[in-house]
């Protein structure tokens, strides 16, 4: 079926944000956690502390907190109800382009995506590919070979136009998917260069736009069988060869050498016997021509045999030049066998293929003979493609005398890949090693360049799923120079997370042919913006001639309705619009505004009036005002009545705007340049709108931008903002939201494209990571009824560790972010207080270092000066009014020195006076303090020898201004403490008892005696750095650290032994535990011996959840780990330190809420209970109230009661009672 009969005219405009009238989409289906019913209440408050900027409860299936990824690789986002962006389908390279195609009856067949990938949600799609955003399912569109860049639903002519750098049924770089019965070529078969953006005019015609200079496809070279491919490097086998010595090699006819018919270059059958000739390759390649010499040793020869495709198993059909008649002649009729001459006189024979078949491995099978049997005296092999390998011994053979052959140069110490399901072997290099120095690593490609002429020039990369390797997978930076005295090309950067096979085309144009002086290269190297921890792969560079219909520049317009194409360029608008710009022009985006098309790009006209952006309208194009754009245009966006434009540019062609770096927009109603802040500095390769709460519940669109730049300019009073390639403007507040105060949702990463889903919330794509808190950044406030995370009020921003001090001596983890914190609420004082390595800007501005203090009315303070900047509080406990902070603390105070442990007034909101004489030692660093119940003692541990001049490592009591040490004996570092009683003191760590190791370590305060804890303590694999009581008395309790091996344990001690949680995989090989707590809850979960059916342990830290991933907290209830708070630190994974709370855990309340049944009956009983009492209480007083009205109790003296029975019968008694008109008579 023709495409014109499929097509009709129509005329609409598409602006990003105008939805499709179509009837609603049922959105897609996200699936809940039901998470343990927590009750806090008990605890008062409760807060958590912990290094990251965006955080939230694990609320959704589809939730993550892994972070954006930076190797190239993208995904579908959509948004959960919660708010989070989560990844709705992950691509294994980018997404470039979406759009929904909406079928003429109304219907939604899916969203087309386009980009470079090779799998989309795990389904192998080479480029583009349907989405259902109602079930999340992936279609793919198979059919096409290379990158989709545009595409344009039309729902008129139920078309989606696609455009790109491709291949697919006889088009190149544009072809047209219609209705659901798949692609069909469009008139024109394609463009001779890569298609960018696709739009409708408002005459209702197709646009494309892109880097082409005519309509036509790719075509055979002038000079054919251009590159010979390499048997030298093939695995030769054969079968029925004779056993004479010298000709029983089949190896031996590879590279001929004319002339030599003799032992050691022929290779013989036996006699008068068939056999067969076979070359298995490392690589595919696709065969044009087959070069025989035969043998005339001792009069035989080879007579009759047929060529075999393989693993195809396909006989190929040949022709040949008939060397009695001259004429080109096919073989046999069936195709099954080809004659080879005897004739002397013929130096070897010619085969070229009818069909052009790929192939890794061929066959020759001879079946009739010359004299006394067959054999060969040299075999080559041909084909058109020219190919230069990353593995040396792929190339053009040496032994084939080329001067000039293809080649390659690895540096670097490369290994060799098999070809697994790949095309050829490869190389690959891990940038990890020790011996690898990423600044030297390279391959050069060398092709064999015969013929002079244009070339499209594309990269190949295997995929990553065969070695396993795509969580290693990066970016390759990959240069190159094509014509002698040129320039080399601006390094692209190609991602290699395909999971398939994929290439990509970095260059169409002018090639010049070998000389001395002169060859083509391509050098491929890593990229140095990204992880040197990755793995490269090279595996080889083609390079097509190219033909095409010329005479276009840039700009088609295609009339659907016609089904046919103009070769009179000049009656089109948008053709003749090309033609007068400057050779070479690259139109890399369309949009129609107002019934006026925009065009912009990396171009000029020849009259010079016109820069990198123009305008189409009533059949003329037009310059924009000041001439356009000083550099080259990236993107556009619309948006209402403005055009939002982003590239590399920085004011306008005559240079009279200012603010307009490298991001733009363009009033369409004024004609005028409108400065947004003041730009960005870099360049903007994307802008992508997105609904952001930027008022409370107030959705609105905000506009952002992704690219390759590092700093958002100053401009007014907002200051420079330092960011990764990624901004987000807020048109309602004319400003950047990053200088807004807002406690909006934090998103960070890279966006690529977007689309509207009429009846959802809009599709994404592109690497973004996003949590749920507003404004929470560092510490976060926990309620239960419902549960849910709020902030604190203070934006935490961790500071990243510069000193050696900084890290706790315990465990080896650097400090970042906040880590500890404290609830005091006392009289009229109410203050929180949190801790760590950290800035925060104050109330009234002023920057905070290491400790803030939030008041009851919200208010932010910090410390006055006195303390170094570089100062890190790890512990924090109240005694009275008095803040006790420990870490690695130092500076001065009042002429004295601080180290270690600092005091502060909270009701005087200064530096208590006189401070504790500073701790001393090697590494000073306080990890725990602790209050001793019922007393003013302040119990101070971690790593340090001396306080004051008082000898006293690893824990001191602080009392009445002074230190003492409790006990002797212990030595080395204390990371937890816990009281168990009044009385008893539980020490966790890596310690020392008169010499002997322990992890935990029990002080006895009445007897200040220390003791390791009774027990098999030597079960606890590592330092103890987390512990906490698992009942009322703390003789059970949980701890956990890092193992010798470095993994993660979790144990609890119970009934005098130790249980180990963590082992066995439980918790994966990268967790960090940091914090644990136990939490009541309102609803009992299965019967552990482990938890209490009320109760949860919590885990706060940087977890590797079983059959989750990574997490920042997790519950326990003795059987299963159950993700509970996820969170992000900039590009990564967050963590938590610890939760702290107003009150301690009750374990005599298990935490939990009675069962409604069990309620109802108290309050039964309570209500009989006070129902009888009301009763005895009514009687009594009715009793005093008769006794004080004189009342006399009745005679209690017992007379003859059977005397008067007589006298009264009892029916005249009762019988009268019943009468009326008065008393009753006796």
């Amino acid at each position: 079926m023709r495409l014109t009969s499929l097509l009709r005219p129509a005329a609409a405009e598409l602006v990003f944000f105008v939805h499709l009238w179509i009837s609603p989409a049922r959105g897609a289906a996200f699936d809940p956690v039901q998470l343990p019913n927590i009750n806090l209440e008990q605890l008062g408050r409760v807060a958590l502390t912990g290094d990251f900027d965006s955080i939230s409860l694990y609320t959704y299936q589809q939730q993550t907190q892994n972070p954006f990824s930076a190797n190239g690789s993208q995904a579908l986002i959509t948004q959960l109800p919660n708010g989070d962006y989560t990844a709705a389908a992950t691509a294994d390279a980018y997404i470039k382009t979406m759009c929904p195609f909406v079928r003429d009856n109304g219907e939604l067949a899916g969203i087309v995506v386009g980009g470079n990938f090779t799998s989309l949600g795990g389904i192998e799609t080479q480029g583009v590919a349907m989405y259902d955003p109602n079930t999340n399912n992936i279609t793919p569109l198979p059919g096409l070979l290379g990158k989709v860049s545009a595409v344009y639903c039309d729902q008129d002519t139920d078309t989606v136009y696609v455009g790109g750098d491709f291949k697919g049924a006889n088009s190149t770089n544009a072809v047209a998917w219609v209705g659901m019965t798949g692609w069909q070529n469009l008139p024109f078969a394609g463009f001779n260069g890569p298609v960018d953006t696709i739009t409708k005019a408002p005459n209702g015609n197709i646009i494309f736009g892109g880097a082409f200079t005519g309509l036509g496809n790719t075509t055979a070279p002038v000079k054919e069988d251009q590159q010979i491919v390499n048997l030298a490097s093939a695995n030769i086998t054969s079968g029925s060869t004779t056993e004479e010595d010298g000709f029983n090699e089949p190896n031996s006819i590879v590279c001929p050498t004319p002339g030599q018919d003799e032992a050691g270059s022929t290779w013989l059958l036996e006699d008068r016997t068939p056999g067969f000739w076979r070359a298995d390759l490392n690589f595919g390649f696709q065969p044009t021509k087959l070069r025989l010499w035969n043998t005339h040793q001792n009069g035989r020869g080879t007579k009759t045999f047929r060529f075999t495709a393989l693993p195809l198993n396909g006989i190929m059909n040949m022709t040949y030049n008939d060397p009695a008649t001259g004429k080109k002649t096919p073989c046999d009729a069936d195709g099954a066998r080809c004659p080879l001459s005897d004739n002397t006189s013929l130096p070897y024979q010619d085969f070229e293929f009818y069909n052009i078949v790929g192939m890794s491995a061929f066959q020759i099978d001879i079946s009739d003979w010359y004299g006394d049997g067959a054999g060969l005296n040299g075999i080559e092999l041909f084909q058109d493609d020219i190919y230069a390998y990353a593995v040396p011994d792929l190339n053009e053979p040496n032994c084939a005398n080329i001067k000039l052959g293809s080649n390659s140069t690895p540096t670097g110490p490369w290994l060799t890949a098999p070809s697994g399901q790949s095309q050829s072997q490869y190389l690959t290099i891990d940038l990890a090693s020790e011996d690898v120095q990423s600044a030297g690593t390279s391959v050069v490609f060398r092709p064999n360049i015969r013929q002079k002429g244009n070339y499209s020039v594309t990269v190949y990369t295997p995929g990553c799923l065969q070695d396993n390797s795509c969580d290693r997978r990066g970016i390759a930076n990959v240069t190159g120079i094509f014509t002698e005295g040129g320039s080399p090309i601006p390094p692209q950067q190609i991602s290699q997370t395909n999971n398939f096979d994929k290439y990509d085309q970095i260059y169409d144009g002018p090639v010049d042919v070998n000389t001395d002086s002169f060859r083509a290269t391509v050098t491929l190297a890593p990229y140095t913006q990204q992880d040197e921890e990755i793995l490269l792969v090279a595996q080889r560079v083609r390079f097509a001639p190219t033909n095409y219909t010329g005479g276009l520049n840039g700009l088609f317009e295609f009339d659907p309705a016609s089904g046919s194409t103009l070769t009179d360029f000049s009656k089109s608008a948008f053709d003749q619009a090309g033609i007068n710009l400057q050779p070479e022009a690259a139109v890399t985006s369309l949009a129609v505004v107002g019934g006026i098309s925009y065009v912009g790009g990396n171009f000029s006209d020849i009259a010079g009036i016109i820069q990198n952006i123009f305008s189409i309208t009533d059949g003329n194009a037009t310059s924009l005002p000041n001439g356009g754009l000083n550099a080259q245009v990236a993107t556009f966006q619309v948006f209402g009545d403005l055009l939002y434009i982003g590239g590399n540019f920085t004011n306008t062609a005559t240079g009279n705007v200012a603010g307009l770096n490298n991001f733009a927009a363009y009033d369409t109603i004024s004609r005028s340049w409108l400065a947004l802040g003041s730009g960005v500095r870099g360049q903007v390769n994307t802008i992508v709108p997105l609904e952001l709460n930027i008022t409370e519940n107030q959705p609105e669109t905000c506009i952002t931008v992704n690219g390759h730049f590092d700093r958002l300019e100053a401009f007014e009073s907002a200051p420079a903002v330092p960011v990764q390639g990624f901004g987000v403007w807020v048109p309602s507040r004319q400003n950047w939201l990053q200088n807004l105060d807002l406690t909006t949702r934090r998103i960070t990463g890279k966006l690529s494209t977007a689309t509207n889903i009429t009846g959802s919330k809009p599709l994404l794509a592109g690497t973004i990571s996003s949590q749920g808190v507003p404004g929470a950044q560092g510490a976060v406030e926990l309620t239960s009824d419902p549960l849910q995370l709020n902030s604190l009020g203070v934006k935490i921003q961790p500071e990243p560790v510069a000193s050696p001090k900084r890290k706790r001596a315990i465990n080896g983890q650097d400090v970042s972010g906040a880590v500890t914190g404290i609830f005091h609420d006392r009289g009229e004082l109410n203050v929180t207080v949190i801790g760590g390595h950290f800035t925060a800007t104050a109330t009234n501005g002023s920057t905070i270092n290491n400790l803030a203090f939030i008041n009851g009315t919200g208010a932010v303070s910090g410390l006055g000066s006195g303390l170094d900047d570089d100062s890190v509080f790890l512990a924090l406990a109240i005694q009275n009014d008095i803040l006790y902070a420990g870490g690695t603390v130092s500076g001065q105070l009042d002429n004295a020195n601080v180290n270690g442990l600092v005091l502060y007034d909270l009701a005087g909101s200064n530096f208590a006076y006189p401070q504790p004489p500073a701790l001393g030692g090697d590494n000073v660093a306080v990890y725990a303090i602790t209050t001793r119940p019922r007393s003013t003692q302040v119990y101070v541990a971690g790593n340090f020898d001396t306080a004051g001049s008082l000898g006293c490592p690893s824990v001191c009591m602080f009392d009445n201004g002074q230190w003492s040490q409790p006990g002797s004996g212990l030595e080395g570092s204390v990371a937890a403490l816990v009281w168990q009683g009044n009385d008893r003191l539980l020490a966790g760590g890596n310690m020392t008892i008169n010499g002997n190791s322990t992890r935990l370590a029990n002080y006895d305060a009445r007897n200040q005696q220390w003791t390791a804890l009774d027990g098999p303590e030597s079960a606890v694999p590592g330092p103890v750095t987390s512990l906490t009581r698992a009942n009322k008395d703390m003789s059970n309790f949980w701890i956990a650290g890092k193992s010798s091996n470095g993994s993660a344990y979790l144990m609890k001690y119970a009934d005098s032994r130790f249980q180990s949680i963590g082992d066995g995989g439980r918790l994966g090989d990268q967790t960090t535990i940091q914090g644990l707590a136990m939490l009541g809850l309102d609803d009992a979960h299965d019967k552990s011996d482990l938890v209490g059916e009320m109760m949860v342990l919590l885990i706060t830290g940087s977890l590797d959840v079983p059959n989750f991933g990574n997490a920042s907290a997790a519950l326990y209830d003795g059987k299963n780990f159950i993700p509970f708070i996820l969170s992000t630190s900039g590009n990564g994974p967050g963590s938590l330190s610890q939760l702290f709370s107003e009150k301690e855990v009750n374990f005599d309340s298990s935490g939990g809420r009675m069962k409604l049944g069990f309620v109802v009956l108290i309050g039964l009983a309570i209500a009989l209970g006070v129902t009888f009492l009301l009763v005895v209480a009514g009687i009594l007083l009715e009793r005093y109230r008769r006794r004080a009205e004189g009342y006399q109790p009745a005679p209690t003296q017992y007379f003859d009661k059977t005397a008067n029975l007589g006298r009264i019968p009892p029916e005249d008694l009762f019988g009268r009672l019943g009468q009326r008109g008065g008393a009753p008579m006796l």
